[in-house]
This record gives structure tokens, sequence and C-alpha cells, in this order.
């Protein structure tokens, strides 16, 4: 099991950073007869999910964390079937809507429903000593990547969430709150979860060593928190290719820092394009973006790294220039459909700049 989920926080309790969340989820735990319908957000690996999870255990105690994937079939309108995953557990239902694509809509509005039409359960609610503190007769609809919805799917989750608020509760979670509509965001209590800091990241990373009886010294802990971008799930992650690398317990304060295959494919590619502008570069170039697309690296994931690194071979006079071409594919990627076409298009854009100002340099 890797480290980010072996040491995952269960409980409300074991949260170390961002206390004044931590309480506020415990007084929303306390009651959870009055429980509204939430909206987390906040950047990738703040630990939205796993205060989420806590939230579901402190109220419906263990039986929350049995979980099963489930696979459902639903037969739009039109009789198309669509095929989402889900996990699952006896007291809520945790999926990505975004996955049925276009009729995401329909497949919100019927998992709702069906959700409360079961809510004779009994769960008992429990208190922060594990002790039932009474009777809660609601399931919960975990919507994670809210942002990734229709416009459409997030009016028909309005209407839904309204209906049904007797029998079902919903959790959403997302990224950028901005992507959600106004009607869904007033709908729900929004609880902001920013990013840890680099002393927060340090303080997690020291103490997971001590637990996996791995010896790391601060150089090395203060580097990887370093090139986390405050993500605290690459944090760990990045800890433990680096314990992988090293085959030994004990680290040393010059091991460089493991970076993912992705990340390594895309410093590859902007070196390439950055050596070389050309018609058959970025037909090479094209190849790659399609192995990152295929890989499951979103596109703007792909666009950001990728700026990052052209941004550092360019003159401060191209950089504004970049920047700019930047986010006006990015923009296009998020209301087009074909997102290798945009990529291309910014590849084609970077070349053609530098291009120019290499000439007007040696000219």
């Amino acid at each position: 099991m890797l480290w980010v989920d072996k040491h995952r926080p269960k409980t409300l309790a074991q949260l170390t950073y961002h206390p004044v969340v931590n309480s506020h989820l415990l007084s929303l735990s306390s009651n959870p007869l009055s429980l509204p319908h939430l909206l987390f957000y906040g950047p990738p690996g703040s630990g939205k999910r796993t205060r989420i999870s806590c939230l579901l255990r402190s109220i419906f105690g263990a039986g929350s964390d049995r979980l099963r994937l489930d696979k459902r079939t639903f037969t739009t309108p039109t009789n198309r079937n669509v095929d989402v995953n889900m996990v699952c557990s006896n007291y809520h239902i945790e999926m990505s809507p975004g996955d049925a694509g276009l009729d995401d809509r329909y497949v919100v509005q019927e998992v709702i429903k069906e959700m409360a039409a079961n809510r004779s359960l009994s769960a008992g609610s429990f208190n922060n000593n594990g002790t039932k503190s009474g009777k809660v007769e609601f399931k919960v609809v975990v919507l994670v990547e809210v942002e990734r919805l229709s416009k459409q799917a997030q009016a028909a989750l309005r209407r839904t969430m309204e209906k049904y608020a007797g029998g079902c509760r919903l959790i959403l979670c997302c990224n950028n709150q901005s992507k959600v509509i106004d009607p869904v965001r007033s709908r729900c209590l929004g609880i902001r979860v920013p990013a840890p800091s680099y002393d927060d990241i340090c303080d997690v990373l020291r103490t997971i060593s001590r637990k996996e009886h791995v010896t790391i010294p601060d150089e090395l802990v203060v580097s990887t928190a370093r090139e986390s971008s405050r993500n605290l799930r690459r944090a760990l992650l990045m800890l433990e290719c680096s314990r992988v690398a090293a085959g030994d317990l004990v680290l040393k304060s010059d091991q460089p820092v493991q970076k993912t295959d992705w990340e390594q494919y895309i410093i590859q590619l902007a070196a390439d394009i950055t050596k070389e502008q050309s018609p058959q570069r970025l037909l090479t170039s094209r190849e790659k973006l399609y192995e990152l697309l295929i890989n499951c690296i979103p596109a703007s994931i792909i666009m950001k790294t990728l700026c990052l690194e052209l941004m550092k071979n360019l003159d401060d006079s191209l950089k504004h220039e970049v920047i700019d071409a930047a986010a006006f594919y990015e923009h296009r990627i998020a209301l087009g459909s074909k997102e290798i076409f945009h990529l291309e298009a910014f590849l084609a854009k970077y070349m053609s700049i530098y291009k120019r100002y290499l000439n007007e340099m040696f000219a």
C-alpha cells in the first residue's frame, strides 16, 4: 500500500494542519441532523477528500470505511447506456459524474433520486469518543470534480438537491469553485481547504518517515516540500519514490528529488522544441502530446507544466507573450472538445515566437 493511503487520517482528531477548518467540521459533525449541503474547494493535494471521509466517519461511524467498488449502468431517455464507477458504503456513495460526459445531467438526477428513496436505513451519529449520539436517517452523495459537470447538469443538480434535501445530503468537491454555477454554490455551505504551507508538509513528511523507520535529512525534507508545489499527496509520493530509489532506510541530503515520468516527459518535450523549431519537430511533438493524453494527464496540467518549463529558457521580453498564448489556448481547451488541437496550436505559437526572437537576435 502506498504511504499516501496507508497513513491517511481516519478521524477528524487525527487531522493536523488547518485547525480552523478541522474545528468547523467537528462542530458540523456534532449535530448531523442539521447538516447542510457542503461544497469543499481548494487546490489539489490540500486534503479535501480526506476531510470528507473523516467527516463521514464522524457521522456514521466505522461503517463508512467499509467501501466497495460498484459499476452502475444507466439508460438515458434516448436508450443509450452509460457506465459509471462508484465507491459505495451502506451510508454514502462517491462518484465523479463528469465521467458520464454529455449524459452527466441524467446520471446526477438518477443517483440522487435513488439515494433519497432508500433512506430507510437507520444509522447512528457518533460522538468524538465513538459513542452513538442519535439517529441519522439520510444518506450522503459525494460528487467529486464538480467543475467538470456541464452547465445543464449543474442546473439539474440545483433542482434535484432542493427536491430531495430531506433524505439526501450532497457533499460537493472541486478544485475551483468559480466553475460551479452560483445557484449551486448558494445552496451549499462553502468550506475552503487551502494548500498546506511548506512547514506543514515538512512536519507530515517527518512524521511519516518516523512511522516507516526511514531516516531522512532536513535538507531532503525541505527540497521535497519545495518541489511538491504545496501538494501534500505529491510530496508523499515523491518521498516514497526517494526511499525506493535509495534502496535503504537512510536517505542522503544530496539525493535528488524524484519526479514523475510524465513530468520528465514534458521537460524533454520542452527541451526539444526549444532546440529546433520546424514542422517536423511539431509533428513529433504531436505524438508526445497524444502519449500524455492517452495516459490520462489532464490537458490543463500539460499546458501549465509545459509553459513553466518553456519559461526557463526564455528572455524576459518574451515571457509575457508565451504566458498570453498559454492563457488563450487553455481557455480554448475549456471551450472545445479536441484538446490535442489547442495544445499543438500552443506549441506552434511558441515556436513562432521563439524563432522570431532568434532571427532578430542574430540578424
